[in-house]
């Protein structure tokens, strides 16, 4: 009998989580199916002396996660991931007029401002009260990919970011 019959020692599951990205193209959450949590690694440094190898913890570094989209037709999806990019301040080459417009660039604060700055997930328990919530700070746009077609599926098309920030904050409960 596993442990967690009791219901005062629920696990936490994989399906009980919703994540906010505050965006001005309001992103819902019902579209996002998957996220990673945060990933944190800490670097190591070697001391040699006498023959003898001494470890100690160097910086630490937070690592990108993922995150699944499914792409409706409305709200478009794909569109607003190629907004929060153009808004980071890409610009396709042929779109400017080289003798008028200066080239575009993107920068670190227009990328995390299509997130507000910020991104917040929160795990729930089965009365969908918060249980732990992860907030990811300056996070933006480090890749994306629009999905895989193929006529012999019947699969939703699913977007995947790849999305880096600086760090991550965790609390227990809301």
């Amino acid at each position: 009998m596993p442990f967690w019959t009791d219901s005062a020692l629920e696990p936490k599951r994989q399906h009980r989580w919703i994540l906010f990205i505050k965006s001005e193209n309001d992103l819902p959450s019902y579209v996002i199916k998957k996220v990673d949590k945060p990933t944190v690694t800490i670097n190591e440094t070697e001391h040699k002396f006498f023959g003898h190898s001494f470890w100690y913890p160097g910086h630490v570094t937070w690592e990108t996660i993922d995150v699944t989209l499914v792409d409706p037709i409305n709200p478009d999806a794909a569109d607003k991931v190629m907004n929060a990019i153009q808004s980071a301040g890409y610009a396709i080459p042929r779109d400017r007029d080289s003798r008028t417009h200066m080239p575009a660039t993107i920068s670190k604060a227009k990328a995390q401002g299509w997130f507000g700055g910020l991104i917040k997930l929160q795990q729930l328990d089965p009365a969908n009260k918060v249980i732990e919530t992860w907030r990811l700070y300056n996070p933006w746009i480090k890749s994306a990919k629009w999905g895989t077609l193929d006529y012999s599926s019947d699969e939703m098309v699913e977007i995947t970011l790849t999305l880096r920030y600086d760090y991550a904050q965790y609390t227990s409960g809301s």
